[in-house]
């Protein structure tokens, strides 16, 4: 069973369950993963599907943090929820002692010392982490590493 199969499937017990919340939730991922299918005009792999998820994630988590700094508690649980329903389905980041592992691997291949050697390890690595780690954890650890 592929991705979208699994997410319709659970969208069914979602909806036999009544459970309001899992079913818009699950409707929004399909509907965007069959949007990134015909802007690619092709089916998605793994990685696109991950991504996905990655982004819609990534969106419930910036929407939460403004609608805390605006006073909106309502909000709030309401996006709370929806990342709850999303996380089901994203696969577990790498954790921080992983992540290092890869950042000396990517210095020692460019030969990078110093700070302004960032975009070329980030560059060796990502492809190799992405979607097995966050971004922003990556470009942390690397300029720890980096910082004299």
């Amino acid at each position: 069973m592929n991705f979208s199969e699994r997410v319709r499937n659970d969208l069914t017990k979602a909806m036999k369950a009544d459970d309001k919340v899992r079913v818009s939730t699950l409707r929004m991922l399909l509907a965007s993963l069959h949007n990134e299918e015909i802007e690619l005009q092709r089916e998605l792999w793994d990685e696109d599907v991950v991504r996905i998820v990655r982004k819609e994630i990534k969106q419930r988590l910036e929407s939460i943090r403004e609608f805390e700094r605006g006073g909106r508690a309502d909000l709030v649980q309401s996006e709370e929820q929806e990342l709850a329903i999303l996380q089901e389905y994203a696969p577990k980041l790498m954790e921080d002692e992983e992540v290092e592992k890869y950042v000396g691997e990517a210095i020692a291949e460019v030969g990078g010392a110093e700070p302004k050697d960032l975009g070329r390890v980030m560059a060796v690595l990502m492809p190799k982490l992405a979607g097995k780690a966050d971004g922003s954890v990556v470009n942390r650890i690397v300029r720890e590493k980096l910082s004299p």
